[in-house]
């Protein structure tokens, strides 16, 4: 009888044991943002036969994270449930930033900062805004995409480049673009971010293979 309530109460032990540590937590959905290349029937930027090392981003305070933000009217932030970007923001726009150059410029070699000072020139960009924005009348909560009002990703990004020997900057520049989700969908919404990014690094690119020619003219 001893040993019988023994094997009971162990039994229940374990039983309590799977239930208490089970998590109960959904698992985040995880989205990848990918540059697209230049527009069809449109070449790559002809670009110097130089280096350009892109730096870490810095980014605002409250978007310097992996979880996918979102902006109501009354200026409050917020992240959407259960999806998170594919690493933290600065990582993510620093690797958008190397495909679109490697994919719309022609330039010689384009790597992250861990090569910088092996690079003619350096490009660093801060990230403004990253968010979906929903105007008045939105539905409120972290279940925002169950509204039938779809937001507006906003995206803004400040660039500057400049030359790694003396760290003169040659140009600035400012890429600002809004792209309307096509639905109140997290799908649609993230296919928006992927919209607005891919434009304003577009935007960027095409500045800095522009400012980068007028640099290596001769005077």
């Amino acid at each position: 009888m001893k040993r019988l309530l023994c094997l009971l109460s162990i039994l229940g032990l374990a039983g309590c044991g799977a239930s208490l540590f089970q998590s109960r937590t959904p698992v985040p959905s995880v989205y990848l943002l990918s540059a697209s290349g230049a527009p069809p029937g449109a070449a790559p930027a002809a670009a110097p036969a130089a280096d350009l090392a892109v730096l870490k981003p810095r980014v605002r305070t409250g978007l310097d994270t992996d979880l996918i933000a979102v902006l109501y009217p009354d200026r409050r932030l917020d992240y959407f449930a259960a999806a998170r970007w594919s690493g933290p923001l600065d990582e993510v726009i620093q690797d958008l930033a190397v495909q679109a150059f490697r994919t719309r410029s022609r330039l010689r070699d384009v790597h992250t900062d861990a090569s910088a000072f092996g690079r003619a020139y350096w490009l660093e960009i801060d990230v403004a805004d990253f968010q979906a924005e929903y105007a008045a009348g939105a539905a409120d909560g972290a279940g925002a995409a169950d509204s039938a009002v779809a937001p507006t990703v906003h995206v803004h990004l400040l660039a500057r480049v400049g030359s790694s020997g003396d760290r003169r900057v040659l140009g600035l520049f400012d890429a600002d673009r809004r792209q309307p989700a096509a639905q109140n969908r997290l799908t649609a919404i993230v296919e928006a971010y992927n919209q607005a990014v891919d434009a304003a690094l577009g935007q960027i690119v095409d500045d800095t293979v522009a400012t980068l020619n007028r640099s290596s003219e001769p005077r």
